[in-house]
């Protein structure tokens, strides 16, 4: 389970991001769980879900676009605390310690633990449709895409860092170099992240020091 100082980092860094966006992010009205609706919907796909063709469940995939609506779930909860990081941290940990296993929606009470995955993709989009985000569902779809609270983490924490990186570096001007050493930054990235504890409070911050210590000069 995530903890609540896991919680809170990941939510100051999507604060920061969506800042750098627009400082007025909070007041621009964007509609965060139509975004998350729509990636819903993406996941259906990369799981695979038409009876007339052949697929195959791409979990590299799922994985990612279970970040990627993490990153506008946590931005629709900011909102909803009028940008106050630590009652926003506080209510996700305060659902994520409930134990639940159902929850109501369009008058039908839904088990999500005995759904299958492609069930509660399709949950998820409903809800995200109706401007309605359960943690305790996602992190059950988490677990079903093989994505535990501690690599969400570590994939969510990646991913913002070396995005703040690249555009401190360049990125926007077109300045910014990709290959380090003849690797991609994403192999670098991974390598910082494996070095580090997770635990730490400053982890986000010693990912960025990881990354600029191998950066070229």
């Amino acid at each position: 389970m995530l903890s609540e100082q896991q919680i809170a980092t990941m939510l100051a860094l999507q604060e920061k991001m969506n800042a750098k966006v627009n400082p007025q992010w909070l007041q621009a009205g964007y509609a965060y769980l139509r975004a998350a609706m729509v990636e819903s919907v993406e996941a259906i796909e990369h799981h695979g879900w038409k009876w007339w063709k052949a697929q195959t469940k791409d979990i590299a995939q799922l994985q990612m676009e279970l970040v990627d609506i993490w990153h506008f779930a946590l931005s629709d909860c900011i909102i909803k605390y009028n940008g106050d990081i630590s009652a926003s941290a506080t209510a996700l940990a305060n659902d994520l310690s409930q134990p639940s296993d159902n929850l109501q929606f369009d008058g039908q009470t839904y088990h999500w633990q005995q759904q299958s995955l492609l069930e509660n993709l399709e949950l998820m989009a409903g809800l995200c449709a109706a401007k309605r985000f359960s943690v305790p569902l996602f992190m059950h779809i988490a677990t079903q895409c093989e994505l535990s609270a501690e690599e969400l983490y570590r994939q969510y924490v990646g991913k913002n860092v070396l995005n703040f990186f690249r555009q401190d570096h360049g990125y926007k001007e077109g300045t910014y170099k990709k290959l380090w050493q003849e690797r991609e930054d994403n192999e670098h990235l991974v390598e910082v992240l494996n070095q580090l504890d997770m635990n730490s409070e400053s982890y986000s911050d010693d990912v960025y020091e990881g990354l600029r210590l191998r950066y070229p000069a």
